[in-house]
């Protein structure tokens, strides 16, 4: 190894392998093991069976650390700014709805809509506005 190469492969021989560093119960355990949104359908704040599917395992991961959470609305570029805002709280919603369905204390969840002030993907097409359709599940 090249001078000052030798830390890194010390480093890199002792880290464990499929084992990175994330906290239990923080918003990258989430993310990684998971998973912090669901995607809905154009115009719609109607959860399909793959989003309940995605919020009965966050509702496990949940009760498993106690935490609390923001569920956050968002949508694609189309529709006004006011009409956005009020689809993203209905997404948001519906989210807090089902979850609190399964037991989770409505104390615990807190919802915000972002319209469509904060796309996930950039683009006026099909691709960028799926994934802009959606609910983030944040710890709080």
């Amino acid at each position: 190894p090249a001078a000052g190469d030798s830390d890194i492969l010390a480093d890199l021989e002792n880290t464990e392998l499929g084992s990175p560093n994330i906290e239990p119960g923080s918003q990258e355990d989430l993310v990684v093991n998971v998973g912090d949104r669901v995607f809905f359908k154009y115009d719609s704040a109607e959860l399909d069976g793959d989003a309940k599917e995605l919020l009965q395992d966050q509702v496990a991961w949940i009760k498993q650390h106690n935490v609390s959470i923001t569920i956050e609305g968002h949508c694609d570029e189309r529709g006004t700014r006011e009409y956005n805002l009020a689809l993203g709280e209905k997404r948001a919603q519906a989210v807090k709805n089902y979850i609190t369905s399964l037991g989770i204390d409505s104390s615990q969840v807190s919802t915000i809509s972002f319209g469509k002030e904060r796309p996930a993907v950039v683009g006026s097409n099909d691709g960028a506005w799926s994934q802009n359709r959606r609910s983030v599940t944040t710890v709080n």
